[in-house]
């Protein structure tokens, strides 16, 4: 029944200890690094719809899709083509060009709410900015965040939970000062009560979630939950900012939105609106926008914010959206039919599973109980998703590197193909049980 990698990770293996020597960590984001769930990562030669190809002649099938923006899956012909045109009237030119128009008109209607938005190249950019926004507009400097939201790596969103969550935050990284993170209070997930109570101890102006949990796993935010989060920044005058960088394009075509309808002040896309490339961007109520730099007194600028080529990647990927109305109807399907058979999966080997899909999105815990926040994500069996993710790489299925990434389905995956990746993991079950 167990069947490894056709070649061992040698070249890898080598390639990863020369990295060591000349990039921090060996990678340029620190869970490729594989330390969450042990071992050596492949490094990657090339990608092809839901495969990827290491460098030692391994394939696998692709759950992690560049983590969320290849829902078209790797070297997407349509998306390639523009690109290739597109770059071949040059790379960047640090000016305005009609392309960003046409991308911003696709995104205003889109989502209900985004009046106007500004184009950056990160996730990271896109929620500073709009942090930076909300404190101007509401003239408050405290935020809240929830624990377990990853909102990027700038200095004010690097903060973890106190002691209780209704406690100003402290640093999560050295080299953030205690005097930046005193400014952003951390509360509870899906736990109105925290929020509450956060708001009676701090000067709120603007509060940042994702509504569509993706960096403890997948934990979608409960809808009354979200309606009473939007009450009291209603009530208080603090600017509600949604963060679907992730969700965004993924969990529907509306992102979160499709699913509860509420209209935040402003949002933050990224990921699939670039189609591969760097680009991300903030936007949502005129007024508000309409503090920005050259209009307003709130800067924000970038060298290579809306380059060309970014952006015409982007433009394809929301057309493709636009003109296939089952897209996600169908990329559903198959998060589910994966789900339902690794849930059978453990169970039939005695190991307990919750799992969840939100459009093509998924995700699993090794619990027995509900995961509703980051309290309960961490009481899942994290040591025992890294065994299976290592018996799931060494049978080619390429899954998240932590117990709390999300996972994607991309349109070039079939039944077929979902069926036999939950074969995969029947096997990898059976040998975790048996100790094999």
């Amino acid at each position: 029944m167990k069947k490894e990698l056709e070649h061992p990770l040698l070249h890898s293996i080598n390639d990863f200890n020369e990295a060591k020597q000349v990039i921090a960590g060996g990678v340029n984001s620190p869970v490729r690094a594989f330390k969450n769930v042990g071992g050596v990562p492949p490094f990657i030669f090339k990608g092809r719809g839901f495969s990827l190809f290491d460098v030692d002649g391994n394939t696998y099938v692709d759950f992690v899709q560049s983590w969320g923006p290849l829902l078209f899956g790797h070297a997407d012909s349509e998306i390639e083509e523009r690109v290739i045109s597109t770059l071949q009237r040059g790379l960047s030119f640090g000016a305005p060009t009609e392309l960003e128009t046409t991308l911003a008109k696709k995104l205003v209607i889109s989502y209900e709410g985004v009046e106007k938005v500004r184009l950056v190249s990160s996730g990271t950019e896109a929620t500073m900015s709009a942090i930076r926004l909300a404190r101007a507009f509401s003239g408050k400097d405290d935020i809240l965040k929830f624990e377990g939201c990853y909102h990027g790596h700038s200095d004010s969103l690097l903060v973890s939970a106190g002691s209780g969550c209704a406690t100003f935050g402290h640093p999560s990284s050295l080299g953030v000062p205690r005097d930046f993170s005193k400014h952003t209070l951390v509360a509870r997930y899906n736990d109105l009560d925290s929020v509450r109570a956060c708001f009676k101890e701090g000067n709120i102006g603007g509060v940042i979630i994702e509504p569509i949990a993706g960096n403890m796993g997948l934990v979608p935010a409960k809808l009354e939950f979200l309606q009473g989060l939007q009450k009291i920044c209603q009530q208080n005058g603090a600017v509600l900012i949604f963060d679907e960088v992730m969700s965004g394009f993924r969990a529907s075509a509306r992102g979160s939105q499709g699913l509860h309808y509420l209209v935040p002040d402003l949002v933050t896309f990224g990921k699939v609106i670039g189609g591969g490339l760097p680009l991300a961007c903030f936007g949502g109520r005129a007024e508000i926008m309409a503090m920005l730099a050259p209009v307003g007194g709130v800067y924000q600028a970038g060298t290579l914010s809306g380059n060309p080529v970014a952006v015409a990647a982007g433009i394809v990927a929301l057309e493709k959206i636009k003109r296939d109305p089952k897209l996600f109807e169908r990329l559903e399907v198959l998060a589910h039919q994966f789900c339902e058979g690794l849930k059978q999966a453990a169970n039939s080997c005695g190991f307990a599973l919750q799992t969840c899909v939100r459009g093509s999105m998924f995700g699993f815990f090794f619990t027995d109980k509900e995961v509703q926040n980051f309290e309960d994500a961490r009481q899942s069996d994290t040591a025992l998703y890294a065994t299976f993710h290592q018996k799931m790489l060494q049978k080619g299925v390429y899954l998240p590197a932590s117990a709390f990434e999300t996972s994607f389905i991309c349109t070039p995956m079939d039944a077929s193909i979902i069926e036999a990746c939950v074969g995969k993991a029947q096997e990898s079950f059976y040998e975790i049980q048996n100790q094999i």
